[in-house]
């Protein structure tokens, strides 16, 4: 007859996995509901320390966002040319995410192209206006993504949505792992967000990455035999340039990351890993 306390102690550890799973989905919800307009489903008893832990699933909401517009890339070249394609393609990751990176870019030229001190930084950077910093650096971003994206074979395109929305996500967050928070935390957008990642966590939001290189390759196999090993380590090169430049430019201008910032090297991070595999086609 089996002992009913053992039973117990072999149930505990199961019973606690299980709820391990279902806090990380909880978490992943989160995620997507801070940094996209995906409906989720709604939240009781929500803590705010949530937002804060949820960051590390920010590249599977990368991925997710990088797979769909992937999907539209590939409806709408079947109909159009590649430049309308990568238009279409770019204005449906801004739908989709309701200019959320797009925004944090813009504020971060504003704020660092207008201001000379810290304080006058992060006023600027507060304003919900525009201005010319924010919007030479919001158009330039957007014409590099479409003209890169336009430039590439259609298969090619596709796997750098993919891997390039998940990793910029990945490398953006990166910054919460070494940077203090550099805003005025009674002002900041999503307070929650306004403290340091672990490295831990940071390493274990590096996993959505190969995930997301594990589904190109089940997508696109010769795809990603045909770029190659050097054409990635350029991509990757160039990401870690722009995120390490935005790194050194928060830590000296504001002493730390905003949400903006984060924005921002999403952003630059995204562009670079594009014109990496742009970059290695003749090369191919």
């Amino acid at each position: 007859m089996l002992d009913p306390s053992k039973q117990s102690d072999q149930s505990q550890p199961r019973h606690s996995f299980i709820k391990k799973i279902q806090y990380e989905w909880r978490l992943l919800l989160v995620a997507t509901q801070f940094l996209t307009r995906i409906p989720v489903p709604q939240f009781t008893h929500y803590e705010p320390q949530w937002l804060h832990q949820s960051s590390r699933h920010f590249p599977a909401v990368g991925l997710l966002v990088g797979l769909l517009c992937a999907l539209v890339f590939w409806l709408a070249s079947s109909l159009f040319n590649p430049l309308v394609a990568a238009v279409m393609s770019t204005a449906f990751s801004i739908k989709l995410t309701g200019a959320f990176h797009e925004d944090g870019l813009a504020d971060t030229c504003d704020g660092l192209g207008g201001g000379l001190t810290r304080e006058r930084t992060l006023t600027i950077m507060k304003d919900s206006r525009l201005g010319t910093y924010g919007t030479l650096g919001l158009v330039s971003a957007l014409l590099l993504k479409i003209t890169l994206l336009a430039s590439m074979p259609l298969s090619v395109a596709l796997v750098a949505l993919i891997i390039g929305h998940c990793a910029s996500r990945l490398l953006s967050i990166s910054l919460i792992t070494m940077l203090p928070y550099g805003g005025e935390v009674e002002h900041a957008k999503a307070k929650p967000m306004a403290q340091q990642m672990t490295p831990l966590q940071g390493l274990i939001s590096s996993v959505w990455l190969l995930v997301g290189m594990g589904l190109a390759m089940i997508l696109f196999p010769d795809t990603i035999r045909q770029i190659g090993i050097g054409h990635w380590l350029l991509a990757l090169v160039l990401a870690l340039v722009a995120t390490d430049y935005m790194r050194r430019l928060l830590r000296r201008r504001l002493q730390g990351y905003t949400g903006d910032g984060l924005g921002a090297t999403q952003q630059l991070s995204e562009v670079a890993i594009y014109a990496g595999l742009a970059a290695s086609l003749p090369f191919i």
